[in-house]
């Protein structure tokens, strides 16, 4: 930061951390110097005609469209319950055209609020992007 800078303190230097919190998005290092939206990483993406909101795992982008390992946002709090009741799951592969997509967010942490992938973890203590990443159907762990 120069001297001339509207936030320097003359004398001072100002130093930011970053310190990872278990369930951010780990795969964001990888992309950091380009694009962020590779294979793997999780999003939330709305899409048009019908308006839709889905939450997971990018399997491929390209300018055919997107295929994520996910869920529909309305039913995040379902699969949560769902898990941590130890309930059998799967989760959908599906492809949207890029006509379709209106909008791909990574699924980060806003300021105190915590990311999906965040509350999951919080919630039912496994790591969804290692769920949403698994190549084989998912099915919870046998009631004892």
């Amino acid at each position: 930061m120069s001297a001339n800078h509207p936030l320097s303190i003359p004398g001072k230097s100002r130093l930011v951390a970053f310190h990872r919190k278990h369930g951010d998005n780990s795969l964001m290092d990888k992309a950091q110097s380009g694009n962020p939206f590779q294979p793997g990483t999780m999003v939330v993406t709305t899409l048009a005609n019908p308006r839709e909101k889905f939450w997971g795992a990018i399997l491929s982008l390209s300018a055919e469209g997107l295929s994520l390992r996910g869920i529909e946002l309305a039913s995040f709090e379902d699969l949560v319950a769902m898990v941590k009741d130890g309930e059998p799951f799967s989760l959908g592969v599906v492809f949207f055209p890029m006509h379709r997509v209106e909008r791909m967010e990574l699924d980060l942490p806003d300021g105190n609020i915590p990311s999906l992938s965040q509350r999951f973890t919080g919630k039912t203590g496994l790591d969804p992007a290692t769920l949403l990443r698994s190549e084989s159907r998912v099915v919870a762990k046998e009631r004892e």
